[in-house]
Parts: C-alpha cells; structure tokens; sequence
C-alpha cells in the first residue's frame, strides 16, 4: 500500500512538472508569435490599442510575467493575489530615467494591475520594453522573492523573452493611457486562433481535394466529384489587390532604407567628431602633463636652491658665534692679569667645583654656551673685579 501510495505521489510529481514545461514553453512560442505578428503589421499601419495584435501581446506578456507569483501575506496569515506591477515596480526602480514614478502618480490608474498594463504601454512607447525586462532579471534576489520555482521569469526562457521583445523596438507605438485597456477589473485573455496553422503530413490517406468532394456529394445526390472545381479561384480583383500589397512593401522598405542609410550617414559623421575630439583631449592632457612636470622639476630645483642657502646661513651664523665668543674669552683674560691674586683667591675659596672663567669661556662653542655664559655673568658668583675689590665683606683677613 505504501509503494502504491509513494508511485502516485511520484507520478503526480512528474505530471505537474511535465504540465508546467509544457506551460512555460507554449506561453514563450505564443510570445515570439505575437511579436512577429506585431512587426507585421507594423509595416502597414501605426499600432495603438485599437489593433488586435498588441492586445494579444499585451496578454500574453502579462500572462509571461505573471506565471507562478506569489501571493502577498497579510497580517492575519492569509495570501491575497498580487500583480507583476510589484514586481516591476521593485526590480525596475535602479533603471535609470525609468517610468515607473510617473506610472506610479498617475490619477486615472488606481490598480494595481491598470498600472502594470500602463507600463507596458509606456515602455513600448519608449521603446525600452526589452531594456527594463533585463534589468529586472539580473536582479536575480528580487525575482527571486517574488516568484515561486517553475516560473518563466526563473528559468531558461527568461532570456529568450528579452531576446525577442528587442525587436520592438523598431515599431512606433501610440497609445491612449485612457482607454478600455487600462481597466484592471477584467484578466487578460489570450486569443489562439491567429496562431493555430494545419499542416497536413504526407503519410495522410485523403487529400484535401478528396475530403472536400466527399462533403460537397453528402450534401446532395446530384452532384458528381467532376463538377466540384478548385477550393480557391483567384480572380483578377485578388490579384491585383496582392500586387498593390507587394507594391506597398516594397515602398515602406524603400523608405526605411533610405532612412537607415541617412542614420549611418548621421552616425558617421558623429562618430568622425567624436574621434578629432578624442584626438584634441588627448593633445590637451599631453601639454598638462608637460607643463606639470615642468613645474615639478622647477620646483624641486627651488627646493635644492632653498636647502643649500639654509645650510650656508647656519655655517655663518656659527662662525659668527665663535668669532664672539672668542673676543669675550680674549677680554675676560686680560680682565683677570689686571685684577691680581686677590679675586683668585677669592674665586677659589668661594667655590672650588666652579671652573675657571678662562676655561669656561674657551670651551664655549655654540650659541647655546654664550647664552649660559651671560646668565653666570650676571650671577652672584661671577662678580665683577671692581665690587669684589670695594666690598668690605671681601677685604683678606
């Protein structure tokens, strides 16, 4: 009982998946038939929301885009049905000078599926369906939270879809965002009939002619399968209204050459500016950079200039020191044989650890050491000769 239960399961498994294959691929062929079917008609007349093959195509791309969407949980757990415009509206908002803020202000759309259908028609206005298509499938995680597994938008196709809706771009659409279309109350519907062709294989027992002559003698007894002519009799009327259709191709065609060719033509010569522009650019940064490292290598050199006239600054200013210190040592020693044994003396008493003034000011090198040199100077314990002499305090014992 359990194997029984397990093989249905599994080949309930295997139905749905066939059915969904199935599914998927019969919705992309009747997409590459609409758009063949809109280019068409394309060449004989403008398209609008009047015309049978956009209203086809736009059920079918909204059937495309809304195979296998989840539903919207609410607070109380339930999942209410949601349209592709949440979709569209979350993958397609990083495209730049998108549509989507506009569809989304309009007053006259209220639902949401209305705005998805406007979408639709905004983008082949624009003729940026395919562009907005690809970029809500690389946005792969959103695609993702929105779709379940099975979707058309998820799997192989998705690629074909855009493939094929860049064609489109070479028709001129005008619609009316108005119009009967835009109503969401009602779901798109798809119309098979323009699509469904018989073709009759060659291991087939009766003919068509043989199938034709048994119903037209069922019909009545006095007629003969001699007296039954051809299904089809063209008359002059018919074939002179194919050759104006032949003649109207041939002219659109024509036209759209030459208008291809003036676009080449315009394109060439954009494209020769663009290069002599190139070209001044590229002279121009080459001067910059010139000038630049001209201004550098001047700069550095100044740098050099300024270093040694630093270095040359500061050697004369250390002569000069030496050169003063060298004088003051000169004056303190005659400064001394002029005062005696006396202030010696008394230098030695005072404080032995002191050195002498003579040799202080003969290891004095820097300027540091003839600024110490001023500061004992003008202390007590390097006195001057002639207030040591006149002091009483100093007089020998």
């Amino acid at each position: 009982m359990a194997s029984l239960n397990l093989g249905l399961s599994l080949s309930r498994k295997k139905n749905a998946f066939r059915n969904a294959a199935v599914e998927r691929k019969n919705l992309i062929t009747v997409c590459r038939f609409s758009v063949k079917t809109l280019i068409d008609r394309s060449c004989f007349e403008t398209i609008d929301d009047s015309a049978p093959e956009f209203l086809n195509f736009a059920s079918i791309l909204e059937q495309i885009l809304s195979h296998r969407l989840k539903g919207q949980l609410t607070w109380f757990g339930y999942e209410s049905p949601r349209s592709f415009w949440d979709y569209i509206r979350v993958a397609c908002s990083k495209v730049s000078h998108s549509c989507i803020c506009s569809i989304e202000n309009m007053e006259n759309v209220s639902s949401s599926r209305a705005k998805g259908r406007a979408w639709i028609r905004v983008a082949l206005m624009e003729k940026r369906l395919s562009e907005y298509i690809t970029a809500a499938l690389r946005d792969y995680k959103t695609t993702r939270r929105f779709y379940d597994d099975g979707a058309i938008v998820l799997g192989e196709e998705a690629n074909m879809l855009a493939g094929m809706l860049l064609g489109l771009n070479a028709i001129d659409f005008s619609f009316c965002l108005k119009g009967e279309g835009l109503d969401g109350s009602f779901p798109a519907v798809i119309d098979y009939t323009p699509y469904l062709k018989f073709t009759q294989s060659s291991d087939s027992i009766s003919s068509d002619e043989e199938e034709l002559r048994t119903l037209g003698s069922s019909g009545s007894e006095s007629s003969t399968p001699e007296n039954i002519g051809p299904p089809f009799i063209m008359d002059e009327n018919s074939w002179y209204n194919k050759c104006k259709r032949v003649e109207q191709k041939y002219r659109l065609a024509l036209e759209q050459k030459g208008y291809l060719e003036e676009l080449v033509r315009l394109r060439e010569v954009q494209l020769s500016d663009s290069a002599s522009q190139n070209k001044l650019l590229t002279q121009r940064i080459k001067d910059i950079e010139l000038n630049h490292k001209l201004e550098k290598e001047q700069l550095e050199y100044i740098i050099v200039e300024l270093q040694d006239q630093l270095k040359s600054f500061h050697s004369l200013g250390h002569l000069s020191a030496d050169a003063s210190l060298s004088q003051m040592s000169f004056d303190a020693g005659q400064s001394q044989d002029g005062s005696g044994k006396h202030d010696c003396s008394h230098l030695s008493e005072g404080k032995e650890e002191t050195p002498s003034l003579l040799g202080l000011c003969g290891s004095l090198t820097s300027v540091a050491s003839y600024k110490s040199l001023t500061s004992l100077k003008s202390s007590e314990c390097l006195a001057s000769p002639t207030t040591e002499m006149t002091s009483p305090g100093l007089t020998p014992s």
